[in-house]
């Protein structure tokens, strides 16, 4: 029996999984296969001894206690199957002995039942300690677990943006630079980056508040992320920017991203305003645009910034056009860096003459930049560039300087424009020094008129307003320029301190059709109600002219009546207008 019992728990696997209910079942059956087993063996020991007479009794004795005391040491971690073992085999030998009569058979008995009760009680102890082990392992575990479990959520925190659900920007470089490290032994592997930037969001953002702004970002990130993929990407950049990663090349990611606009420029419904939103996609493709994620982040972004300023709501794949933009771009950004502004910046003046007669009744100053290294930069470029790198204010307070003192050269009766930009309004410490500096002047800040533009306005509405107060407080008056174009707000004509509107050049051009004549019609009549004069730009035909008289509108500005000039030019043209008008006054 024990030999075919020692085959079984050989045979027996190592390692066996088993739940706590199977453990269980396995404990108890053990306990009464050990009752049985223990109960059977003493059982024939009793039997040995008492057919023997006594003789054998001292090997009796020896081999019930050995025989018991290495079961109690081999059962050290169940206890419970130990002290069934302990029981089954001291209470029949110490009964067995008490009916023998025998004062040493009893001492024995009695000894060896003391013996087995110390060694189960040490074999408790031992258990418990075993058990106490395990349970401390169990909760080091779980203790790991838990800090693992609480890593990882925090990671998928650290990586995931809050209002939208997205991944944010520290996971998409994160994944860009894992695609580059992967494409690196895969030469002809190409995927794509792209930033999609949303159009008129800022608009909707100003006009119902930041919890609608975050409630349409909320369900535009909803509906970007159906779209994500193994090989599709869609993270949020912050604002109103996403970045995409595309597998493929420029073609079919253009392709896959047409569907993501669509999802954004379906109408979104919050708070029973139904909201429209586009968007615009600037893409570059790796290796062609870049082989780092700072170059292809780069590129990428460029292709936006040329997709909104050429072809807003679409999607612009970079190419080696934008390439060479983009270093032309750099040769303007370091000659401006390293420019001697005061010297290399000058002014020429446009006249601006009353339409019916033709007399000049102002100029406006525009800016000229002759660099050494590029040669003659476009105003606009040069604009564009000082705001982007931070250096308008500085230009600007160069350039005003310049006009106030040009001004004293004209005649009385002709006042000066001067361009401020979207930076300069916002600037109160900029607005402070151009006033300070009409009053060191001596000038009449009557004489000046400054120009805004309506994105200048749409920017940030109350600053325009209080610093152009500041201006017309002054005595100086203000003139909106280009309107007609871009966000032409009327509802802001009445919340902005204004003087004067200069219609935009690209109504002045349709003028001569019906259509255009109604819509200047249109705009002159708003200018009276709201007791604005209207300047009419762009005019650069007889007809064209004619039609500003005939529309009623009283100045004009254009080619047509003189294009900009340096100021000793515009003085002698002055000159030649005061002469020619001299004897048309006297035949009068």
């Amino acid at each position: 029996m024990a030999f075919l019992r020692l085959v079984v728990w050989l045979r027996a696997p190592l390692a066996e999984s088993l739940s706590e209910a199977e453990a269980d079942t396995r404990i108890a059956r053990t306990q009464i296969l050990a009752f049985v087993i223990a109960s059977v063996f003493i059982g024939w020991t009793i039997a040995l001894d008492w057919s023997s007479n006594g003789v054998s009794r001292d090997h009796v004795v020896v081999a019930v206690a050995a025989t018991m005391l290495s079961c109690l040491l081999c059962l050290m971690q169940a206890p419970k199957v130990a002290g069934m073992v302990a029981t089954s085999v001291v209470v029949p030998f110490f009964i067995y002995c008490l009916t023998l009569g025998s004062l040493s058979a009893i001492v024995i008995a009695a000894n060896i039942a003391l013996v087995a009760g110390v060694v189960v009680k040490v074999l408790g102890g031992s258990h418990r300690m075993f058990v106490d082990l395990i349970r401390s392992q169990q909760a080091l575990s779980e203790e790991r677990h838990q800090a693992s479990r609480l890593s990882d959520e925090n990671q998928l925190l650290a990586h995931t943006d809050p209002l939208t659900g997205l991944p944010n920007r520290r996971h998409f470089f994160a994944r860009l630079d894992a695609c580059l490290r992967k494409r690196e032994a895969e030469t002809q592997a190409q995927f794509c980056v792209g930033v999609l930037d949303l159009d008129r969001f800022k608009p909707i953002n100003d006009t119902f508040g930041h919890a609608v702004g975050d409630k349409l970002l909320g369900e535009i990130g909803r509906r970007l992320s159906a779209y994500a993929a193994d090989d599709l990407l869609i993270a949020r950049l912050g604002g109103d920017e996403f970045g995409v990663l595309i597998d493929g090349g420029g073609e079919s990611a253009c392709r896959r991203v047409q569907a993501l606009r669509e999802a954004v420029c379906a109408p979104v419904t919050i708070q029973d305003a139904v909201l429209r939103v586009g968007c615009s996609v600037g893409l570059a493709s790796y290796p062609d645009a870049g082989r780092s994620a700072h170059a292809l982040f780069d590129r990428s972004d460029y292709a936006l910034y040329h997709a909104k300023s050429h072809e807003r709501g679409q999607c612009v794949i970079f190419s080696r056009e934008h390439e060479a933009l983009i270093r032309d771009e750099h040769r303007l950004e370091t000659a401006l860096r390293h420019a001697d502004l005061d010297g290399e910046l000058s002014l020429v003046f446009q006249p601006i003459y009353e339409a019916r007669g033709i007399g000049m009744t102002g100029v406006e100053a525009l800016a000229r930049w002759q660099s050494p290294i590029l040669g003659q930069v476009a105003p606009d470029r040069l604009i564009a560039m000082a705001e982007r790198l931070g250096m308008i204010n500085q230009i600007t307070r160069i350039l005003f300087a310049k006009a106030l003192a040009e001004l004293p050269r004209l005649p009385d009766g002709i006042g000066m424009n001067f361009n401020l930009s979207v930076h300069d309004i916002a600037s109160p410490e900029t607005v402070h020094d151009l006033i300070g500096m009409i009053g060191e002047s001596g000038i009449d800040p009557r004489r000046l008129t400054f120009e805004i533009t309506e994105t200048a306005l749409m920017s940030d509405c109350a600053a325009a307003r209080a610093t152009l107060g500041r201006l017309r407080k002054l005595g100086a008056r203000v003139a909106l320029d280009d309107f007609g174009t871009g966000y032409s707000n009327l509802g802001m004509l009445h919340q902005i301190p204004l003087d004067v509107l200069k219609v935009d050049r690209s109504l002045a051009a349709e003028m001569t059709t019906p259509s255009g004549r109604a819509m200047i019609a249109a705009i002159r009549s708003l200018a009276q109600s709201l007791s604005l004069e209207c300047v009419i730009e762009g005019v650069e035909n007889d007809a064209q002219l004619a039609e500003v008289s005939l529309l009623g509108c009283r100045y004009a500005q254009g080619y047509l009546l003189g294009r900009p000039m340096p100021m000793g030019t515009l003085l002698r043209a002055v000159r030649e207008d005061r002469r020619h008008a001299q004897p048309e006054s006297a035949a009068a």
